[in-house]
């Protein structure tokens, strides 16, 4: 059956090599499952990467379910008092959402679209929160009707439209999104806690106060449209540090108390947001969990009782953090170009499309061979992609064998999030399928995207 793939083959551990993926016992940047097969081919959730290439095509998302459940876990035992949300922007699709739920986390989801997904599979409304700085009617009007647990509200022409749209109905819960003034020293492109963005009200410029009480009329009015949950902030993606979360939690905790002293309400609620940085190679810095739970739990209890307040519930919202290593992308060599003194050019049958982040971002990340043994001493090369754009790499300069050629097999590791959330079908080139691995069992998640899909949009003669 060609949607599923069992593997029944014994496996061993794989080792670590200076070309390689690494060793899931050291800094992994893979699923925490990779072994290696007798035919030195690489295995992910106990199905041959090679045999899924064979079978599925490429270039092909591989995700590994129980390592997104494991990271899931891991996030619930961290911060077993704190509701942990998916943020569903890394990747969704109805597995992703029937392990999110089954694991016990909440949905964080930011557009229509993400939301029909959830209601589609009927994960518990109580349990969404929706995002967005630029919400549709449409997409506020889908939220009340479902009855989404809370709204993040993002400016005041959004507070009124939502205040008016749930008088229908009952009082919404909102969240007012927070600007702390923090950077969080990440790419200008993914920084969100600074004031020089698009999203959140400013805590600096009183914005935030004012949302407070714009939120609170509608909330103390005699046919109450709002309900204030709580307070929210996101500082960016790719974050170290611990600390500008805690001082983040401050800021939001004496605006609390503001509330309290000026309109005699008490917060209940208190989002800290995600962006937990994850590396995506050897030697990239990674984020503490552990240490962001002690310190977190900590700095919340002492800023409550400096300000006399009850100790908020605490969401925080990971998304690349539970999937992104749990993912990698197969690609086949297309071409070879040696530029001799200069470079040697690996080209694959994907790139940009199925993977914006290097071209957006400078993301960096490192590819493997598999599929076959080479002995060749390692050259220093570039992995680039097929589309019409000079920009369009995936890897720069690592080190590959020397006889690798057209035909061979890349396996691109930590591409579980934001490769298939941002794919594209720029050029006219076809979205690759997801597909899940677990206990020797390959299946689809997401089949592959064909011509006559691209084709069936276009009804213009």
């Amino acid at each position: 059956m060609r949607n599923q793939l069992r593997l029944s083959a014994e496996t061993t551990p794989w080792p670590l090599t200076t070309t390689g993926l690494p060793s899931p016992t050291s800094a992994t940047k893979t699923p925490s499952s990779p072994t290696a097969t007798g035919e030195e081919d690489l295995a992910v959730g106990g199905v041959r990467l090679a045999e899924i290439a064979a079978t599925y095509g490429t270039p092909a998302y591989v995700l590994d379910e129980a390592d997104v459940r494991a990271r899931a876990r891991a996030y619930r035992s961290a911060l077993p008092e704190a509701e942990i949300a998916y943020a569903g922007k890394a990747f969704l699709c109805r597995a992703m959402i029937g392990w999110v739920r089954s694991e016990g986390l909440s949905l964080d989801v930011c557009s229509g679209g993400e939301l029909a997904l959830a209601r589609h599979v009927g994960f518990p409304a109580d349990r969404i929160v929706l995002h967005g700085n630029a919400k549709t009617p449409r997409d506020v009007q889908d939220a009340l009707g479902y009855g989404v647990g809370r709204i993040v509200v993002d400016s005041t022409y959004e507070i009124t439209q939502l205040a008016v749209a749930a008088h229908a109905r009952h009082p919404q819960k909102v969240l007012i999104r927070v600007t702390p003034g923090l950077d969080a020293h990440t790419h200008k492109a993914i920084a969100t806690g600074v004031e020089d963005q698009k999203f959140g009200f400013s805590l600096a410029t009183g914005a935030a106060a004012d949302a407070v009480r714009q939120v609170l009329h509608w909330q103390l009015a005699e046919r109450p449209a709002l309900e204030l949950a709580g307070l929210h902030c996101h500082l960016g993606s790719q974050i170290t540090s611990v600390e500008v979360f805690a001082e983040a939690a401050r800021r939001l905790i004496a605006l609390m108390a503001w509330i309290r002293d000026e309109f005699n309400v008490i917060v209940p609620e208190l989002d800290l947001g995600g962006g937990h940085a994850v590396g995506y190679r050897d030697g990239d810095p990674d984020f503490d969990l552990d240490q962001y739970a002690r310190t977190i739990r900590t700095v919340i209890a002492k800023a409550c009782h400096q300000h006399r307040l009850p100790v908020p519930k605490l969401t925080v919202e990971p998304g690349r953090a539970i999937v992104a290593r749990a993912g990698v992308t197969l690609y086949r060599v297309l071409t070879m170009k040696r530029i001799p003194g200069i470079r040697t050019f690996v080209a694959v049958d994907g790139g940009m499309s199925d993977n914006p982040r290097p071209a957006l971002y400078g993301s960096a990340y490192t590819a493997r061979l598999i599929g076959r043994t080479s002995t060749a001493t390692p050259e220093p090369m570039t992995v680039v992609g097929r589309h019409c754009e000079a920009g369009d790499i995936i890897a720069r300069d690592l080190p590959l064998p020397a006889d690798l050629r057209p035909g061979d097999l890349l396996a691109v590791p930590c591409t579980g999030a934001y490769q298939h959330s941002m794919a594209s079908t720029y050029n006219q080139i076809c979205r690759p399928p997801v597909i899940a691995v677990r206990d020797g069992v390959a299946r689809v998640l997401i089949r592959r995207e064909t011509l006559e899909d691209l084709q069936a949009r276009d009804v213009s003669l």
